[in-house]
Formats: C-alpha cells, structure tokens, sequence
C-alpha cells in the first residue's frame, strides 16, 4: 500500500549504513523509501519528493565502473544531501575533484564546524564525527563552498545553497557523530521543508481505513508466528475487516517455553480474532531428525511451515488474500535496492505459486522493527509481546548446536526461561538488547554430588546494538550470571556447566546458527 504522507528518498550505493540512514529519517518523523540509485528522474519526479539523499558506498567515485546516478537529479530543484560516497559523487558529477587520501580515515574524528551553515544551524564548533574513507574531496565544485574540515580531511562538508545541494564526508547517521542527528534535521527541517508529520498513530488509522476499502467483503488468512511482525500485521488486518480474517498458527514447536499457549490466549481471547492453532511439533521432529546443518535446518523448517499452512488453509475454502508479516528489511535484504542479498525471506517472493490467492496484504512492508513495535503498542498488544527478544523463524532449531530431539528441546526451553526471568528479575530485559541460551552440543566431565558426570554445556548469550547491525556482549554483573548458572544446574536436566559468550558482533554473529 502507498504511502500518502510527504517523504524522502533514500538513494542507495551500496553502502552498509542504507538502512541505518532510513531509520534515523523516519525517527525525525519524515517518512521515506530506500531505492536504487538507478532510480529515475522521471520516477522521482512523479513521486513528489520534498528531498534526496545519497548513501556512501563502497566504490570511488573517480573510477567509472562505480555505481553514477543521472546527472539531471542535481538540476530538480529537490535538496539533496550526499553522505561519504554520495558527498563524493556529487563533487566529482559537479566538476569537483575526487583523490585518493594518503591519510585514510576510520573512526571517531575531531571535526571542525561552519556553524552559519544551514545543516550545522545550532550545531558546536567543533565535535566528534565517524569518518569511513579512503577517498576525499580535494576540489570543490564551482559554487560551493567549505562547511567542514578535519584535520586530514579538508572537505568534511560542503554546501550550495542556491541551488541546495549539501554534501557530508562523514556519516551522520551513526551513534558514534555526537551531533549528527541535528544536521539530519537540519536538512530535512530547513532545507526540504519536511513538516515531520510520520506519526505511528496516523499509521495504525490510515492503514486500517485503506485496508477495509482494499479488502472489502473478501476473506483474508494470515500465518501467525506469534512473533512481532505477524502479530501486528494480523491486527491490523483484524481491525479492519473483523471475522473475515482467520489466522492460522503453526506451533512447530520450537518456540520458547510456554510461548505458543501465549500467543492462543492473547489473540484469541484478547482480541477475539478467529484463530487456529496446529500443534506440529512431531511431524517437524520427525523431519528434522539427525539433521545437523544449520541452513538445512532452516529449509526444512520453511517448507514444513508452509505445506502445514496450505493444508489448512484448504479447509478453509475460497480465501482471495493472503496477509503476511513483511517489514521493509526484508525487502531490502532480499535484493530490492543495491544491499546484496543477506538472506532470502520467505515472505518475499518465497511462497509457493499454486496456493491461489488474489492478492497479498503486506501493512508492515515500509515499517522498520521499531516502527512495527510502536504499531503493536499503538493497536493495544500486550507489552510483553511487543518488545519480546528478537526471535528467529527456525526457532530453538538454531540454538541448539547438532540434532535435534524431543529431549534437547526440553533441557533449552527450561534454561532459557531461567535466564530470562532472571533479567527481568533484576531489570536486564530494560537494558540488554537480546539475550539467550544456547545448548552447545558440547559435553564435559563434571562433579554433583559424590559423582562423576558427563553432560550438556550451556552456553549464555546477551548483547547490546543500537541496530543489530553490529553488537557489543553485554557486562552482565557477575551475581546476575552465577544465579543463573546456579538454578540452570539445579533446575534442568542433563546439565553440568554454564559458560558465558563473550564475543562482539564482528567477528561473530549474535546467533550461533
């Protein structure tokens, strides 16, 4: 469904921070759209855009073989704001000069300010920015002028303000530029004009009124997870057309303890929503038995997950639509843009093409995950549900290491629950931005009692990020950890040792699968 309010567009380069920048525009209340940077002058035009931006990325703009955008964007009369590679572009498509830097610089960078500027307005004389370059600007072109400098870099911003052309060698974007988001306001404030009126509120309404005229009498089934995603996009859908949506909930059974009895009550008590539920947990059992690979796992599961879908839902007769939980990342990570392919979703371009549907209902296609949560809170979900632990499809099947079995299942279920009472307990779940166990598949000799043991190693995990792109371990106090350690060893089976990963986001990843 298109949005209606006035918004940005997001030209993408390539660079690994596309996402980031979307996210920090729409937390300044301005919607906007992340596309390629083959993006048409004629579809740009058409789409009334208050402004532009240009993402870095990680070619040089003097080689030719590099990502160019249409010289005629520049001559739109929209503004147009370029970061590190799009700062570069910009200069060198404008007659500037682009050079390699003998000096490369990487991390937190002393920059100094021209605070009558119009995107350092209100900004400090000098302060702290991340720099990510190998290239620099070492001619400006004709019209504009310095706004910026650090010590190694003399074009750290630029401007043209007739023509409101704006260009930053940093990345303001990032946590680590203290005063970047004043400059994005800057721009989208003063330079575009943005009246910042992106509210969740108007969302969760707009959204509701479009589907019912989209919908109208016709029937619509949705696959809930019990995760965030398909929970708010399926109360949505119930908001607007009532009963005539039904929601099929497939427990695979590898879902947190006590999670799929959950997911039941609210939906179908809660909010009285026509709600089945197919307990699945040994014909999935049964599939994944002796399987180790962990990409395999994550295969079985998906096609699993579907053939239980389409089973039911043929019992269910004529259905036109299908309504799914698909947020913007997973069109952006599935190719839609320059971002390579991270993953294939299978909300995109995944479902099978016999299934006879009339259409798809996606309501959370342009939403970020914070802006999903936000919804959930908006429709009156249960807090609890809302801002739960990010949660992978496979479930449980990734974090435990191996095969897997009934037992297994039983001994990660008991110890996690553990551990995620014990941060809510002592105020972690506020704090940390996800924490699990995972069952290691490692086994080790140990002593309880006056015997000797042999049995199962869990394994910790807890991380902070501001945008899960990268992650930092979490400094977990040592009590916290060994009141954990300490009822996982007493209170679940087959387990004799606790250890705590303390490994960042690189080089790991924050799952173990």
């Amino acid at each position: 469904m298109e949005i209606k309010n006035e918004s940005v567009l997001i030209m993408d380069f390539g660079g690994q921070y596309s996402q980031l920048i979307a996210r920090r525009v729409r937390e300044c209340n301005v919607y906007c759209e992340l596309k390629s940077y083959k993006t048409s002058v004629e579809e740009i035009k058409a789409k009334g855009y208050k402004g532009i931006i240009f993402t870095g990325g990680p070619n040089s703009a003097y080689d030719d073989k590099g990502p160019k955008c249409d010289p005629e964007i520049f001559n739109l009369g929209i503004p147009v704001l370029g970061i590190c590679y799009g700062a570069q572009l910009m200069a060198q498509t404008l007659g500037g000069k682009v050079s390699s830097s003998e000096v490369k610089e990487y991390g937190k960078t002393d920059v100094e300010f021209d605070t009558s500027s119009l995107l350092f307005h209100a900004a400090e004389e000098k302060n702290i920015c991340w720099m990510s370059h190998t290239d620099y600007i070492s001619t400006v072109p004709h019209g504009f002028k310095i706004t910026a400098k650090s010590a190694d870099c003399p074009v750290a911003a630029m401007e043209n303000i007739e023509r409101s052309l704006f260009a930053m060698q940093f990345h303001p974007e990032v946590q680590h530029t203290t005063e970047g988001m004043l400059y994005l306001k800057n721009f989208l404030y003063n330079a575009c004009g943005c009246t910042a009126d992106w509210k969740m509120s108007s969302f969760v309404n707009d959204t509701i009124q479009r589907l019912k005229e989209e919908i109208g009498d016709k029937k619509v089934i949705c696959a809930l997870s019990g995760g965030v995603d398909s929970s708010v996009a399926a109360l949505l859908v119930h908001k607007a057309v009532g009963k005539q949506l039904t929601c099929i909930f497939v427990d695979h059974g590898l879902l947190r303890k006590d999670e799929g009895d959950q997911v039941e009550s609210i939906f179908r008590k809660q909010f009285d929503m026509n709600l089945i539920r197919v307990n699945a947990k040994d014909r999935f059992l049964s599939k994944l038995a002796g399987v180790t690979e962990p990409e395999k796992k994550r295969k079985i599961i998906g096609e699993e997950f579907i053939r239980v879908f389409e089973e039911e839902s043929k019992k269910l007769g004529k259905i036109e639509y299908l309504c799914q939980g698909t947020i913007y990342p997973d069109v952006v990570e599935s190719g839609v843009g320059e971002a390579a392919v991270i993953k294939s979703h299978h909300n995109v371009g995944g479902l099978p093409k016999d299934v006879g549907f009339e259409g798809i209902i996606e309501p959370l296609r342009n939403l970020f995950k914070d802006e999903v949560r936000r919804a959930g809170l908006k429709l009156g979900i249960p807090e609890f549900l809302v801002m739960r632990q990010p949660f992978p499809g496979p479930g449980l099947a990734i974090r435990i290491m191996g095969d897997i079995t009934d037992e297994k299942l039983e001994i990660l279920k008991d110890a996690d629950a553990i551990m995620r009472e014990e941060f809510a307990n002592n105020g972690l779940d506020k704090t940390v931005n996800q924490y699990f166990a995972v069952l290691t598949g490692i086994k080790s000799v140990g002593v309880m009692g006056d015997g000797r043991t042999y049995d199962n190693t869990i394994a910790l995990r807890a991380v902070t990020t501001s945008d899960f792109m990268t992650a930092d371990w979490a400094r977990v106090p040592y009590d916290v950890l060994e009141k954990i350690s300490n009822r996982i060893i007493n209170e679940v089976n087959n387990v004799n040792r606790v250890v705590y990963d303390i490994t960042s986001k690189p080089p790991a990843t924050i799952e173990w699968e």
